[in-house]
């Protein structure tokens, strides 16, 4: 078993890390002025966000979709959740991952490239978040 249970907590955890980082400014701005729909898919489990930042809600720079939907994303990133768990922890290097395959990606792969500088913070703001929902096992 991987380090999600199930679904569910892998929404609560990156998901809602994700709907944190909608709202903050300097990095919502950035994920914003790329105006892309990206699709994460994840395996162990079966589950998948979209974050929608051409069409963004009235309250964040961009809207994260769990679950299936019908969005047409420009870009799409499969991986195992515990790679994605990894990621958001600052312990995996996205082009290392691609490299040795433990990411795939298809769509215009620099631009999502260009959003790595803005999505540092996210690093920090994934751990408070695990640790506000009581997951400290997780940081393990």
């Amino acid at each position: 078993m991987g380090v999600f249970k199930d679904a569910e907590q892998l929404y609560q955890c990156i998901a809602g890390m994700m709907e944190i980082c909608s709202e903050d400014q300097a990095m919502g701005g950035k994920i914003r002025e790329a105006e892309l729909v990206i699709r994460f898919v994840y395996s162990d489990p079966d589950s998948q966000i979209t974050v929608d930042a051409k069409n963004p809600a009235p309250h964040g720079y961009f809207t994260v979709y769990r679950g299936e939907n019908d969005l047409e994303p420009e870009v799409v990133m499969e991986m195992k959740a515990d790679v994605a768990h990894r990621f958001w922890l600052g312990k995996v290097n996205l082009v290392s991952a691609l490299t040795r395959g433990e990411m795939k990606a298809r769509g215009p792969i620099p631009k999502i490239m260009k959003l790595l500088p803005a999505i540092k913070p996210a690093f920090a703001i994934y751990t408070r978040h695990l640790q506000n929902l009581g997951y400290q096992d997780l940081l393990a």
